[in-house]
């Protein structure tokens, strides 16, 4: 199989090193030429795409890919790719499978209440209000050239290199409190397998909450952390002390608990890593956190 991701970044490139172990073939973008050569020399065959347009090589990846993931977050115009390739993916004869990275931000708040696909998107940030404008635009898409489209809402994304353990070892791990706040994760190799389903099973619009089974409290995740190492959690503090910065305080400024059943009964999905729990003690036992 032939795939092309539009964003080889932590999640593109954990699904296409997943999908090259199987033996297919992987070609996507990133934005740099560093970054190309580097991917390339992985066996990715990575262009360059950035907001001035793409290499000239991308169209023929395109023209031969059997299936295509869009990782890229849109602009506040438009979405990227389909501003730059949207007649180049249209007449890609082989393509069978699109799928749109999404968050689940486009539902807004929900004050911790339980939600689900059908649950009407609210969105109250701008970027999530993008990202809920470039969903309705793939998906009308798809609908207009008869092109299975898939929208995939992503909890916070976890995985190697990218945890509290990896915050703790550094010093930067900091357990803030805001009373009601929870939200879930997702391990990033759970996102993975995800698409990799998907892609069994393709249904054309189908739109699908990619998160754990447990929302929680993001102290409790750093305080279990922090118990894997056998350090002391870093003290308590509250959000209106933390100085954060305004993107730092979007993410406390929604609370919700997203379920996920339909990855379970439609896609047949079992997660490796059904809550933090299980995700962090992986990647303890993988060397991560404080020595």
């Amino acid at each position: 199989m032939n795939l092309f991701v539009f964003g080889l970044g932590f999640s593109g490139r954990t699904f296409a090193e997943r999908r090259i172990a199987r033996g297919d073939h992987m070609s996507g973008t990133v934005r740099s030429r560093d970054k190309a050569q580097a991917l390339s020399a992985a066996g990715i065959a990575a262009h360059v795409f950035g907001p001035d347009g793409g290499d000239s090589t991308i169209d023929a990846d395109l023209a031969a890919s059997d299936a295509l993931l869009i990782s890229v977050p849109p602009g506040m115009s438009s979405d990227p790719v389909l501003k730059s390739y949207a007649a180049q993916i249209a007449a890609a004869p082989n393509l069978r499978w699109i799928g749109y990275l999404s968050t689940i931000g486009v539902y807004g708040d929900h004050g911790g209440a339980w939600i689900d696909e059908q649950t009407p998107t609210t969105p109250t940030h701008v970027r999530s209000i993008e990202r809920a404008d470039a969903e309705q635009a793939w998906l009308a898409f798809g609908n207009t050239n008869n092109i299975p489209v898939h929208v995939f809402r992503l909890a916070g994304i976890y995985g190697p290199g990218q945890s509290q353990l990896v915050q703790l070892a550094r010093g930067t791990g900091r357990r803030i409190i805001k009373p009601g706040q929870v939200f879930n994760r997702i391990h990033v190799e759970d996102i993975a397998r995800v698409l990799d389903a998907s892609l069994e099973r393709p249904r054309a619009g189908a739109i699908y909450n990619v998160t754990d089974n447990e929302p929680a409290p993001p102290q409790d995740v750093v305080t279990f952390a922090a118990s894997l190492c056998g350090v002391e959690p870093p003290p308590e503090i509250s959000l209106d002390d933390a100085g954060l910065t305004e993107m730092g305080r979007s993410f406390y400024a929604e609370s919700k608990r997203v379920r996920n059943d339909l990855l379970r009964t439609e896609l047949g999905v079992i997660l490796a890593y059904p809550t933090y729990r299980e995700g962090l003690t992986a990647l303890r036992a993988a060397g991560e956190g404080p020595r």
